[in-house]
């Protein structure tokens, strides 16, 4: 199946700190937006205005990366699907983090971004490795649970059913439903509500 996430691999961004929540994500006066488009360019923006070309997502090295390494809490506060939009309409196909608010990774998922934790040792080591060298190309495989960069090897973790959603691709609702399409208009045939509005409304 074309939805399949069985890996990501690319470059990646360190983004440090604690309890970053959806309002820093992306703030809310961008959710008046009727589409997605464009989010990307406004993801964090308020945090890099002040910091002034400072903030991980504006600096040059890190244009291009597929792969966010957060830390604890990560997606807190309101439940606005508009953050993780924003993220991977910047271009991040993937996050690892200590650990991530529960609806912020259920809008990920239903999105097709997979969200895995680790230990905070592990992370503080991926965010330092990716700072030293940001050319470095890091993979996240989640059919063996894995992260890597270069020689260095740590163990991920995912919920199961998460999991088993990416690598099958049953993540993506309107793909099931394309492939499905014969099946569904095989049963809608057999229903008898389905032709209500050719009937003669007495």
């Amino acid at each position: 199946m074309v939805s399949e996430v069985k890996q990501v691999s690319g470059r990646a961004v360190p983004l440090v700190g604690n309890d970053i929540d959806t309002d820093r994500i992306i703030p809310a006066r961008f959710l008046k937006a009727i589409t997605f488009d464009g989010l990307g360019e406004n993801a964090f923006i308020d945090d890099r205005t002040s910091l002034k070309g400072e903030h991980p997502f504006d600096k040059p090295q890190y244009q291009g990366a597929k792969v966010l390494i957060v830390n604890r809490n990560f997606g807190c506060g309101s439940s606005r699907e508009h953050a993780p939009q924003a993220i991977a309409k910047w271009g991040i196909q993937a996050l690892i983090g200590e650990s991530f608010a529960e609806i912020f990774l259920g809008n990920c998922v239903a999105i097709g971004v997979p969200c895995v934790t680790a230990e905070a040792v592990i992370v503080k080591q991926l965010q330092e490795l990716v700072t030293t060298n940001p050319q470095a190309t890091v993979t996240l495989n989640l059919e063996t649970s894995q992260v890597q960069i270069a020689d260095f090897t740590a163990p991920v973790f995912i919920s199961e059913g998460s999991r088993s959603m990416f690598v099958s691709g049953s993540w993506d609702a309107c793909g099931q439903l394309v492939a499905n399409a014969e099946q569904i208009r095989a049963t809608s045939a057999k229903l008898p509500y389905v032709g209500w509005s050719k009937l003669a409304v007495s």
